[in-house]
This record gives structure tokens, sequence and C-alpha cells, in this order.
């Protein structure tokens, strides 16, 4: 595989991410960013930190931007990041 092969399908799989991104966020209610990755998520719970760890999120019913992942639907996901994290709600969409 060329490099311009690599190129061509990476933009391409950042496209269908886009797509699919655009296609579900409406069923969430979270936009959740860290400095790794983008979630949707329709519940959001914070854990304290102890003992100077950092603090950690769990995210239920989630989506995760990442294409080279085979399943980007979740149950529950669990962000541990010193970092700190950016919590959108999202607006109620009417049907």
């Amino acid at each position: 595989m060329s490099t311009e092969d690599l190129e061509r399908y990476e933009a391409e799989s950042e496209l269908a991410l886009f797509r699919e991104y655009r296609d579900v966020i409406g069923m969430f209610r979270y936009v959740v960013e860290t400095d790794r990755r983008s979630y949707l998520a329709n519940k959001v719970v914070k854990r304290a930190g102890s003992d100077g760890r950092p603090a950690e999120y769990e995210l239920f019913d989630a989506w995760v931007w990442d294409m080279y992942r085979q399943s980007r639907f979740l149950a529950k996901v669990t962000i541990s990041t010193a970092k700190g994290i950016t919590i959108e709600e999202l607006p109620e969409r009417e049907l």
C-alpha cells in the first residue's frame, strides 16, 4: 500500500466517521471532550479522585469518536484524565 493510498483511506474513514457523528448526535444529551477523544453520551457521572489521583468520569449509553474502532457504541465508558474534560449539554431537539 502506498503512502497516497493510506492517506486516501484515512481521509475516507474520517469523512465516514464525521457522517456517522452527524447522524447519531441527535440520540445523545452530552458532548464530552478530552485531550485524546470526543464522546457523545446520555448520562455523565463524576467520581471524585482520591490520594492525588485524577477524577474519573463514567459515561453511559455512549458513542466514541475513533475511526479505528469497529464498535463505537458503548454501554459504559470510564474516563480518567489529569488534563480535565469538557462536558457540554446539547439542546433538546423537537421531533
